[in-house]
């Protein structure tokens, strides 16, 4: 394991490994520990009480952040006709169908973000083992496969992001960027976990929500204490 650097080290001395701090106090000592020269994101981390591999406790959301993830995404659609027109008149970066299929099978991927029309998914799904792997794939579920093109790319563009839970129980999701300042990460924090906890699957037992932990791209991660979720959520919406 190679050794982590002197920047990292001195990050690290800012938080009591001993602790559990509430949103506030986690998030200003996550800011604390930024110290890329770049624009870090700010990332939340939360081990859940499910099993994945059973179907009905599989968690898979999204969620429209207030304050949006900082960064400009580039949404593709797979439409024709007049939703073509729709989809471009919403703000997509590229619009098309059987072209836009062919070009993604030759290795083309300079998207973010992509949405299809019902109709078309029979043919995106011939291109589902390039898209899925890397979360490409448009989705019923977060509202991707969808006819109200326009709402699905304006969503996208104010900050939508989808999570699901992976193979160890845990949801990674971006909430920001260092440079958002502990206010508005703060509100976008309050919103993704109000729609995390309303996808609790009815047959999850005991504890749902069993760690959380924030972080900087490039930081050392700030646990936080799970029961102050209800305090964020009711803070967040004031």
């Amino acid at each position: 394991m190679s050794k982590r650097g002197k920047k990292y080290q001195a990050a690290r001395t800012k938080v009591d490994k001993t602790q559990k701090y509430n949103f506030p106090e986690g998030l200003q000592v996550t800011l604390e520990t930024a110290y890329a020269r770049f624009d870090e994101t700010v990332d939340v981390a939360v081990r859940l009480g499910v099993n994945p591999r059973h179907a009905d406790q599989m968690v898979r959301g999204a969620v429209v952040l207030p304050n949006g993830v900082g960064k400009q995404v580039r949404v593709l659609v797979f439409a024709k006709g007049e939703k073509e027109k729709e989809a471009l008149d919403a703000g997509a970066d590229y619009v098309g169908a059987e072209d836009l299929i062919e070009k993604i099978k030759g290795g083309w991927l300079d998207f973010d973000k992509a949405v299809a029309t019902p109709d078309l998914m029979g043919q995106v799904g011939k291109i589902g083992k390039i898209l899925g792997p890397r979360g490409l794939m448009p989705n019923v579920k977060v509202g991707t496969v969808t006819f109200d093109l326009s709402r699905a790319v304006q969503e996208l563009k104010a900050g939508k992001i989808d999570f699901r839970v992976d193979k160890a129980g845990v949801v990674h999701a971006p909430m920001g960027k260092v440079s958002f300042g502990a206010e508005k990460l703060l509100q976008n924090l309050g919103m993704f976990f109000d729609t995390l906890i309303r996808l609790k699957p009815a047959t999850s037992k005991g504890a749902y929500l069993r760690g959380i932990a924030l972080s900087t791209t490039m930081g050392p991660g700030i646990r936080i204490d799970p029961l102050e979720v209800k305090n964020l959520i009711r803070m967040a919406s004031a």
